[in-house]
This record gives structure tokens, sequence and C-alpha cells, in this order.
């Protein structure tokens, strides 16, 4: 890490979060007096995304406790490219606490260089796998959807719908920072594309960063025409914030499918399997506002592992319960769990019915 650098911590997805920034050998966070869009547009673009959708202020990813305040009253023009070329109090002057710590929604496309041992090919292989990551929705009403075109060897190119799936959508979705996949189209919804086709049989497990890290036959490796290019429709995450106890279902073929979890203190967590039934996810999707006459629990990660916090354990439902979190339970976070126990659950095909909100 060098001095300056800056990082996102507590969002839902890589584009959101306490903004933090790395000064003597150590991360701090920095306080909202003052904050605006434009200081935030500078902590996107130097993290890699196009611009920010909105500056947060008052903690609202949460409060980054035992750690120094590195900076306050920063003012940016807009046009620096590192948030410490801004002007500021000076490192660690501030009269803040951590109920006052800054945060930002960054948009865009956010470049994805591989984390782990480089692999064994040339260095322009490797570029070119890492520069691929690049993405964007092309022909739709607006950003958040689109046919999808990924960048590779400096030109666009569409990807077949060849085995697609909502999990793949996800994928597509969250790196553009958005918060889910609503729907895909193997139909020529958004346009026929032209040039290259540079993906087929994409294949992703749900916890890729990017696409490009999904398996699929090999760039340029097809057996497609334009009129196969797979459309996107993504929900935007800088409108539809999550609130306290709302859930999701991630990894499945659709959305009615997945692994379960749960939004507590401003990040998602899974629910362990112990005591989990089907009268429990029957809870589930009725909260999501699936029909729940089929409802099944899945357990053992039959969905995919989750990461982070596992917020809840010994789920007990009586089923007459409007939101999971008014069931039995253990305390938030304490659990004798591992994400191996990540239980998923299945609302069959079903149409989405009238949700009641409280």
């Amino acid at each position: 890490q060098n001095t300056g650098d800056v990082r996102l911590i507590g969002g839902n997805v890589s584009s959101e979060g306490r903004v933090e920034v790395y000064y003597r050998n150590e991360w701090g966070t920095i306080c909202d007096d003052g904050w605006d869009v434009s200081d935030a547009n500078v902590v996107c673009r130097q993290l890699g995304f196009a611009t920010a959708a909105i500056e947060k202020t008052k903690a609202f990813f949460g409060e980054g406790n035992g750690k120094p305040i590195w900076m306050d009253d920063i003012v940016c023009l807009g046009t620096e490219s590192t948030l410490s070329s801004c002007r500021f109090s000076g490192w660690g002057v501030h009269n803040c606490y951590h109920y006052e710590d800054a945060g930002v929604v960054c948009s865009g496309t956010l470049m994805i260089w591989p984390t782990y041992t480089t692999p064994t090919d040339n260095l322009m292989t490797w570029l070119s796998y890492a520069f691929a990551a690049s993405i964007r929705l092309v022909g739709g009403s607006s950003s958040a959807e689109g046919r999808l075109e990924i960048y590779y060897r400096g030109q666009w190119g569409t990807v077949c719908d060849d085995n697609w799936s909502h999990t793949n959508s996800l994928v597509v979705c969250y790196q553009l920072g958005y918060l889910s996949a609503s729907f895909y189209t193997t139909q020529p919804s958004y346009g026929v594309g032209n040039g290259h086709i540079w993906m087929d049989d994409v294949r992703c497990t749900g916890t890729e960063p990017a696409l490009s890290f999904c398996n699929f036959n090999g760039w340029g490796v097809h057996n497609c025409v334009h009129h196969e290019d797979v459309g996107v429709s993504c929900s935007d995450a800088s409108v539809t914030a999550a609130s306290e106890g709302d859930i999701r279902l991630v990894g499945g073929s659709s959305s009615a499918q997945g692994r379960l979890e749960i939004y507590h203190m401003s990040r998602w967590g899974t629910v362990c399997d112990d005591l989990f039934s089907d009268v429990a996810a029957r809870v589930v999707c009725q909260q999501l506002g699936f029909s729940f006459a089929t409802a099944t629990a899945q357990p053992a990660s039959y969905y995919g592992q989750g990461t982070g916090t596992i917020w809840l354990d010994d789920v007990v439902c009586s089923g007459s319960e409007i939101h999971l979190a008014s069931c039995q339970h253990a305390p938030w976070g304490d659990d004798n769990c591992r994400h191996v126990e990540d239980v998923g659950v299945s609302c069959g095909n079903s149409h989405n019915l009238l949700r009641v909100v409280w």
C-alpha cells in the first residue's frame, strides 16, 4: 500500500462503501465535513470507476471505530487524480467522530486486476486478460440495461447467449456496480451487435469479481451469430438501497432461488442451515413476493458458499411471520457455522405476487 491509496469498506458491492485512506502504514477514515459529490468523484476515479453516483455522510456504511480519522474539511475541484491531492486540514487534523465517516457510491465499470498469481503465459496474455474485465451495456433505455459488450484487444465485442444464466447476469451487474440482475434476454431486444463475438458458453459460479474470470470457450471462440447477442438488465444500487432485514437469493438460475442472504448493519451476510426448515423457506418466499406453496430449504451451500458474516443461525419460523428477521433465531452474528452450511431457498417456478409493505 502507498500513502494516499483509498478503498471502500462496508458496501453491498465493490463500488460503494465507507471511504478509507492509507497513511503511515494504517488505514483510516474521512470526516464528512464539507463532503460533496466533487470529492466523491475524485475517490471513484482514483479507484477506476467512471464517476460518483452519490456521496454519503453520517457513517452510512458503518463507523470505522478504532481507526484514525485521517482527513477532514476536504475540498476537491473535481479534476484531481487522487483524494490526497485535494485541499484538506492536514493528516490527522480534525474535529470529528466516527459517526461522521464519509462514504460514496460509484458508478461505471471498474478495471479489475487479478490479485492472485500471474498466469504462466507471457506478460501480454496476462495484460489482455486483465483489461478484458471492462464491460458495458448498450442499446437500453438507461445505463442499467442493454446488449452486453466486453472489451478485448482494443475492441468492443458481444457475448453469445449459449448457456447464459441468471448467475452470469449477476456477475455482470455486480461488476458494473449494481445491486442485482432483474432479467436477461436471449432475443436481440437491445439490437444486434457487429464485429467480434468475444465470449460464448459462459459459465459463472457467482463468486467471480468480473465476467472475464468466468469459464468460457476462449476469446473469439464461438459458434454464434449476432442474433444470439445476450442482453442484461440490472437493478440500480444507487436507487434501490437495501434496508435493515431485507433479504435476497443469490447464485440460482432465477431470482426465485439461490443462497439466502440478509441485510444487517449496512452489509449483506448469509444464514446458517441449522434448524432452517421449509416453513422458514415459505417466510422467505413470501417476503420476496413469490408464491410460497412449493418453497423448499436447500442446506449445505447448495447454491454455493457465501463470504463475510454469517448473520443468522438456528432460525425457527412459525410460518405467520412477514419478515425472516421476525422469526426466532440466535443473536445476530452469533453462530457456530461455516459457509459450507449456508442455506439456500427455492421458491419454485413461481410468479411474483402482490407484496405487502409494512
